[in-house]
């Protein structure tokens, strides 16, 4: 196998050969158990049920307090959110 472009590009710091190729290409038809494999951790679950992406446009004043009190908490904007949501819907 031969690639479009002049060197192969790394993969995990590895070059991409020929051999390499053909070695994963063996890996995968000979099929992956996948019961076995291990769960790679991920995002922590926030509650019941998978979290869902909500977006809300912020101006530039309430942006950089958002900011400056994520920052002051040494946690990120999306917990600040969330924790300023539960306490204004009183919900746990």
């Amino acid at each position: 196998m031969t690639f479009p472009w002049p060197a192969a590009p790394p993969a995990r710091g590895v070059p991409v050969t020929d051999a390499l190729v053909a070695e994963l290409a063996a890996e995968a038809e000979a099929g992956y158990d996948v019961a076995g494999r291990r769960r790679r951790g991920g995002r922590r679950p926030l509650g019941s049920a998978p979290g869902e992406v909500v977006p809300v446009r912020l101006d530039p004043e309430l942006r950089a307090a958002l900011a400056a009190r994520a920052q002051a908490d040494h946690t990120n904007a999306s917990d600040v959110i969330r924790q300023a949501l539960r306490a204004y819907l009183e919900v746990a």
